[in-house]
């Protein structure tokens, strides 16, 4: 027997709440901290350039976090199972401690390596701690997974929700070549697209809860009535802490209860924010029981649809350039970013699918490329949500009206008039549909339709009626063959 275990982050970038890292404490051996970036192990979802953007300031605080506490962090790059051999080897340490993932390449990943480090006499065990309740442990009466997402948070509820573990005493080992981050090169140079990312974002454990504390001692008091407004700092923006693993759930959890005890005014707004964490737990139920979901349509009758793959279209769309002003403004501002409002990721998303008629598959990419919170569960899961063939998904035939949605949720214009510069000046009458603005209106508002700012990339009512008809089409294709 040795006396180390090598602790391998992954999707946990903390120190506090990780069972996996609490267990190799109790085992009374000596940790070491190890982050692998595996770009070799095969996987069609490599981390998009938002993504990794986080992932290396994430690294970099955890570093600190981990030098503080008497420790180092390291980092190696390469095939995970190659770098684990290597460092057991290397350290004389023989057992691996992680968190589990859910993807399913990742979960073809975990089995490989249980089998491949067991033949070498080398323990590999994992732990959850990333969701509320471990997939398999939240089912329906009859035993299968849920479909559905009230039953399934429903019964959630019904299970008790585990506290955070309470910190053991860390021995860190003796500290091995590392790589430098920065040779890793994660950050965009040329251009640096991310540039102004530092003044919307802290990434790091001590940035996830800070902005917990901040977010319930503030916004949530005007989470449930506010939520949907794009203007209004309603929103928790917690989602690529929660990504990175920066934060659990269950610390999130634990947090949002005390809140309800402290404050009992706050009950409802408190609930409606736990349900979002229910819809991740729901997407990663969905994800686990059925992992082709970030990839195929999960409703057959979808498998038809007839997509019109239109490469400028989807440009247009990507650059915030539809001639739209809530649809340019939500794309901009992921560009600006790394992230949207989600009420504005609804709106965008139905946007593409149904006036577009663009494959959901093409937006899922551009957002996992863009997104600092790309989560394969709750990326592919939500697109298909909108896309109306996934499971409790949206009707097809339910199509937001761009306009409406614009005056409904940004009526001042001040989300708009943000992110749109062009549209600016135009009065609120016609900020969401400036099309209809007369030429005296325009010329005030110093905006040239078709030159300053495009024209409507489509007419809402045509766009509307095809997508009715590619609805009806597959609707009578399926009848025909059944």
């Amino acid at each position: 027997m040795t006396d180390t275990i090598i602790l391998w982050f992954r999707q946990d970038l903390r120190l506090n709440d990780h069972p996996a890292l609490e267990a190799a404490a109790r085992e009374g051996k000596r940790v070491l901290p190890l982050y692998i970036l595996d770009d070799e192990t095969p996987n069609e979802w490599r981390m998009g350039g938002a993504s990794r953007w986080w992932l290396h300031h994430s690294l970099s605080a955890l570093g600190k976090d981990v030098l503080n506490a008497g420790g180092q962090l390291i980092l190696r790059r390469g095939e995970a199972a190659t770098i684990l051999q290597e460092l057991c080897e290397v350290s004389g340490a023989d057992t691996v401690y992680c968190s589990r993932r859910y993807e399913p390449w990742a979960s073809a990943q975990e089995k490989t390596l249980h089998q491949t480090l067991g033949s070498q006499e080398i323990a590999f065990k994992r732990y959850g701690g990333t969701l509320l309740h471990e997939p398999g442990q939240v089912m329906t009466q009859g035993g299968g997974p849920f479909k559905v997402f009230t039953p399934f948070w429903r019964a959630c509820q019904r299970i008790e929700i585990a506290p955070p573990v309470t910190p053991a005493e860390k021995h860190w080992a003796n500290r091995v070549q590392s790589d430098d981050l920065d040779d890793w090169a994660l950050l965009p140079t040329a251009p640096n697209w991310a540039e102004s990312w530092g003044d919307y974002w802290r990434p790091g454990e001590n940035g996830a809860q800070e902005r917990l504390h901040e977010f319930l001692d503030d916004e949530v008091a005007r989470y449930a009535d506010e939520r949907d407004f794009p203007a209004v700092e309603a929103t928790s923006r917690l989602s690529p802490h929660l990504h990175h693993g920066e934060i659990s759930p269950r610390q999130i959890w634990a947090m949002c209860e005390q809140k309800r005890l402290e404050n009992p005014h706050s009950e409802t707004a408190v609930k409606k924010f736990q349900a979002e964490i229910g819809w991740r737990e729901f997407s990663y139920h969905l994800l686990h029981f059925f992992p082709g979901i970030p990839e195929t349509s999960f409703k057959e009758n979808f498998t038809n649809f007839p997509w019109q793959a239109n490469e400028e279209r989807l440009r247009r769309w990507q650059e915030g350039n539809t001639g739209y002003p809530i649809v340019d403004a939500g794309m901009r501002e992921l560009w600006a970013t790394g992230t949207m409002h989600n009420r504005v990721r609804m709106v965008v998303a139905s946007f593409l699918c149904k006036h577009l008629l663009q494959h959901w598959r093409s937006g899922e990419d551009w957002f996992w490329d863009t997104l600092v919170d790309a989560d394969l569960a709750s990326n592919g899961c939500s697109w298909q949500w909108v896309a109306g063939s996934g499971a409790d998904a949206a009707p097809y035939f339910r199509i937001f009206n761009p306009v409406t949605q614009g005056e409904k949720f940004d009526k001042k214009g001040e989300y708009v008039r943000r992110w749109v510069p062009e549209v600016a000046k135009l009065p609120n009458k016609y900020l969401h549909k400036p099309w209809e603005a007369p030429a005296p209106v325009l010329k005030e508002a110093e905006l040239e339709l078709g030159h300053t700012y495009p024209e409507p990339i489509v007419d809402h009512r045509d766009a509307r009626q095809a997508a009715l008809d590619a609805y009806e089409h597959i609707r009578l294709s399926n009848t025909a063959s059944a």
